[in-house]
């Protein structure tokens, strides 16, 4: 399961990008975004988020 961005609350920061161990994040139209493929589901980003944005299954 990938981690999940919840665009209301982010704020596109950029926090979540630099702490993705597998560059599976980047920023679109000023959210971040998740490539669910890369994604390895370990957490990194929403432990990082200032925003609590991000939620990981």
């Amino acid at each position: 399961m990938a981690a999940k961005i919840d665009k209301e609350k982010c704020v596109g920061c950029e926090t979540c990008v630099g702490q993705c161990p597998v560059e599976a994040i980047k920023i679109v139209d000023g959210k971040a975004e998740v490539n669910a493929d890369d994604c390895v589901s370990c957490g990194a980003c929403k432990d990082a988020c200032p925003c609590e944005a991000i939620e990981v299954e």
